[in-house]
């Protein structure tokens, strides 16, 4: 048997991958995160399958599930957010089937930061403008983040901003970015992206903090700050410029 993580990405059921649906049908047990996953993908399940809620449980509960499932000789589908690659909480369930002997496959899906550029119709890299994303967080009650790794490091840089799990903290992030982006940075908040629901807030650092609180969003939200949100003055990529050298096929 196997276990795969596959990423059901952002929100909308039908933005995962084929590979992942595939995967998905052909799993005799299904460990989904209910708070997280739309319930129209289980219908994707065989309509045998064991279907787990992990919403309510610990790292060695699901580690029972795994090892239930392996012992019957049942592929299991664990079933994640977004894309596994991050802020996903895999990396320590594959710590725990490595010490079980368990094999193990990641199956890709839509990441949330990915559903928000489309909802605000931006490229997140634009030429001469920004060519670089920073996926973070910040540290409050969940796990600290590692020396080095705060906004006022991050902010230095210049680089686009994606910060996950912040809106109910949105003042102190727009405090400490300010002095570095400057009060006139493009800045935009995308909650349930891809979903029904969807909530789109456009501004800057001035007026960002504001919108958020009288929208109510708490959760489920990206925050993006930097340039490229705003840019439209920039010149053509050299992917597709008429001075490239055509017979060349380095880009």
């Amino acid at each position: 048997m196997t276990v795969y993580f596959i990423g059901a990405g952002p929100g909308a059921a039908d933005l995962i991958t084929v590979r992942g649906a595939r995967t998905l049908a052909d799993c005799q047990v299904c460990l989904y995160a209910g708070s997280l996953v739309p319930a129209e993908l289980l219908a994707e399940c065989p309509p045998d399958a064991k279907l787990i809620d992990t919403a309510n449980l610990d790292l060695d509960a699901i580690e029972r599930e795994f090892a239930a499932a392996h012992e019957a000789g049942h592929d299991v589908a664990r079933l994640h957010s977004g894309d596994p690659s991050v802020f996903s909480a895999v990396a320590e369930q594959m710590r725990r089937l490595d010490a079980l002997g368990i094999p193990y496959e990641m199956v890709p899906g839509v990441p949330a930061f990915a559903a928000a550029a489309a909802a605000l119709k931006r490229e997140l890299t634009v030429p001469t403008v920004g060519q670089t994303v920073i996926l973070t967080r910040i540290a409050q009650q969940a796990t600290p983040m590692p020396p080095g790794e705060d906004l006022a490091t991050f902010g230095a840089s210049g680089a686009l901003l994606v910060l996950h799990l912040g809106a109910r903290y949105v003042d102190r992030i727009v405090a400490e970015l300010t002095p570095h982006y400057g009060a006139d940075c493009p800045a935009a908040v995308v909650a349930y992206a891809s979903r029904e629901n969807e909530l789109v807030l456009r501004g800057t650092l001035a007026d960002i903090a504001d919108q958020v609180k009288a929208s109510g969003v708490l959760r489920t939200a990206v925050i993006i700050v930097g340039r490229t949100l705003g840019a439209s003055q920039f010149r053509d990529s050299h992917l597709y410029s008429t001075e490239r050298d055509r017979d060349c096929s380095e880009v």
